[in-house]
C-alpha cells in the first residue's frame, strides 16, 4: 500500500507543475483577406466555381471576379466564404441596410452595393477594409440582338442585287435588267450615291458576283470579268464554257465550267486550273448559297447549298468540299461529297444565304420548291450542314420589320452578322440589318 501511495503523490506533483506554468501566445497584428468565394448551391450552377481576386490597395482593398458569373445567377441568398491570413480579432460585413458580424455560416443578400468587409487584427492594432464587388452577366449569353441599320439604300423596285465586301467597305451591286449600279458603305448605315458600272456583259446576273476582298469576279460564256472598284470591269477570255462563279475559299477563286459535264475549276491570273471534281447533274447553277468554315477535324471546308439545277429543278443538295493535307504531302487534295444522298430530309431551297457564326451554320430566307417563303425563321446547323433546325425565336429572330424574302446577302464581320436586302414576290428590298450574339466575345 505504501508503494501505491508514493506513486499517486508523484503523479499529483507532475500535474501541479503543469498548473504552475501558463502558455502565452502573442496576439497577431495581421488583418488581411487571403481569398473569397461563394459556397456552391445546386440551384445556381457556377456559383461555387466563381474565381475572385483579392486586390490589395493602399486604402480600401478590392475583391472582384474577372469572369462574370452566369446570366441569371441570383445573389440574394448566398453564403460567403472568407479565408484570412491570420485569425482576426473581428470581421464584420457592412451591407447597404445592415451590419453583420461574420460567423462563417451567414446567408446574405449580395445584390445591393456597396459591400464592405472590415477586418480587425487580434491585437486591435490593425484594421483593413475591402470592397466586395461580385459581378453577374447582365445579358443573356444566348440572346441575339438584331437592329435595323438602314431602311433602304435605294428606292424599292424590281431589281436584283448582291452585297459583297471590297476592302473595308460593303458594296451593293444592283441590276434593273438594263443598267447596273453600285453603292458603297463602310458601316452598313451610310451609303454612297449610285455609280453606274461599265464592262459587264448583257444579261449579267449580279447574284453570281463574288469577292476575294480586293477583286470582284463574274463569269459568263467564255470570259471571266474582274473589277477592283466594283465600277469598271475587265473581261478575260478563257477557253472553257463558264457556268458561274462559286466562291472564294482556301485562298482560291472557285468557278464551275461545263465541259461535256460540270467540273469545278480554280481561276487565277486569267487562267483556269481544273480540279478533277466533277459533280453530277443535280448541281446548282443559280440561286445557291455558299459557306466556308473550319471543320471540327480542323480541315478547310466549303458547302454549296440548294439552288436551281440546269433544268430548273429546285434542289435540296448540300455539296461539301474538303481540303485534306497529310504530313507526308506538300500539296493537299480536294474531296467532293453530296450530303443530301444520306440526309435527304433537307428541303429543296433557293435564294437562301448561309453564314458560319459561333461554330454554327445559320441559314436565312429563301423559298421552297413551291415558291413558299420560309418566313423570318433562322435555321441552324450544329453538325456542319448535315441537319438543320429552326432557331429558338425567343433567342434569335430578326426584327418584325424584316419581312419574309429570298435572295438576301449575309456577311459576317467583326463578330456581327449583316443581312442585306432581298426580294419577295412583289419588290426588292435594299435594307440592312445587323445581329450579334451577346456572348460571342466573352
Amino acid at each position: 500500500m505504501r508503494k501505491f501511495y508514493y506513486i499517486f503523490i508523484a503523479i499529483g506533483l507532475i500535474f501541479c507543475v503543469g498548473c504552475d506554468k501558463k502558455e502565452t501566445t502573442t496576439p497577431s497584428s495581421v488583418a488581411k483577406l487571403s481569398a473569397f468565394a461563394f459556397a456552391a448551391v445546386d440551384s445556381m450552377p457556377g456559383l461555387g466555381e466563381a474565381v475572385f481576386t483579392v486586390e490589395e490597395r493602399l486604402d480600401t482593398g478590392l475583391v472582384w471576379n474577372k469572369d462574370s458569373m452566369l446570366y441569371g445567377t441570383k445573389l440574394d441568398r448566398v453564403v460567403p466564404r472568407f479565408t484570412f491570413a491570420a485569425t482576426p480579432g473581428a470581421a464584420t460585413l457592412t451591407l447597404p441596410d445592415t451590419l453583420v458580424s461574420l460567423t462563417g455560416y451567414d446567408t446574405l443578400d449580395f445584390t445591393k452595393s456597396p459591400i464592405y468587409l472590415t477586418i480587425k487584427s487580434q491585437d486591435n492594432s490593425t484594421t483593413k477594409v475591402y470592397e466586395i464587388c461580385p459581378t453577374v452577366h447582365q445579358k443573356d449569353p444566348d440572346l441575339y440582338i438584331w437592329e435595323s441599320l438602314n431602311g433602304g439604300v435605294y428606292p424599292l423596285d424590281d431589281s436584283e442585287q448582291r452585297v459583297v465586301e471590297l476592302g473595308s467597305d460593303f458594296v451593293m451591286i444592283a441590276s434593273n435588267g438594263f443598267d447596273i449600279y453600285t453603292y458603297r458603305s463602310a458601316d452598313g448605315i451610310t451609303w454612297s450615291a449610285a455609280s453606274m458600272t461599265s464592262g459587264l456583259p448583257a444579261g449579267t446576273n449580279v447574284r453570281q458576283i463574288i469577292s476575294d476582298g480586293t477583286t470582284l469576279y463574274y463569269a459568263q460564256a467564255n470570259a471571266v470579268y474582274t473589277s477592283t472598284d466594283a465600277v469598271t470591269w475587265t473581261a478575260h477570255t478563257v477557253t472553257e464554257n463558264m457556268v458561274t462563279m462559286l466562291m472564294v475559299w482556301n485562298k482560291k477563286v472557285w468557278a464551275l465550267i461545263d465541259n461535256s459535264g460540270y467540273e469545278l475549276v480554280i481561276y487565277a491570273d486569267g487562267a483556269l486550273t481544273k480540279t478533277g471534281l466533277k459533280p453530277t447533274a443535280n448541281f446548282p447553277i443559280s440561286d445557291f448559297a455558299t459557306v466556308t468554315f473550319l471543320s471540327a477535324s480542323l480541315r478547310q471546308r466549303a458547302m454549296i447549298i440548294g439552288g436551281f439545277a440546269e433544268n430548273g429543278q429546285s434542289l435540296n443538295t448540300r455539296w461539301n468540299i474538303e481540303y485534306v493535307q497529310y504530313a507526308s504531302e506538300t500539296e493537299g487534295v480536294y474531296r467532293l461529297e453530296e450530303f443530301s444522298i444520306d440526309r435527304p430530309a433537307f428541303k429543296s431551297l433557293t435564294g437562301i444565304s448561309v453564314v458560319d457564326y459561333n461554330d454554327q451554320l445559320l441559314l436565312f430566307g429563301g423559298v421552297d420548291e413551291k415558291m413558299t417563303y420560309l418566313g423570318r425563321d433562322i435555321l441552324i446547323s450544329e453538325n456542319e450542314g448535315l441537319s438543320w433546325v429552326a432557331a429558338d425565336t425567343a433567342k434569335n429572330q430578326l426584327p418584325e420589320t424584316y419581312s419574309a424574302r429570298q435572295k438576301q446577302s449575309a456577311i459576317v464581320r467583326d463578330n456581327y452578322i449583316y443581312v442585306f436586302g432581298g426580294q419577295d414576290g412583289q419588290q426588292t428590298y435594299s435594307d440592312v440589318y445587323r445581329g450579334r450574339l451577346n456572348s460571342i466575345d466573352w
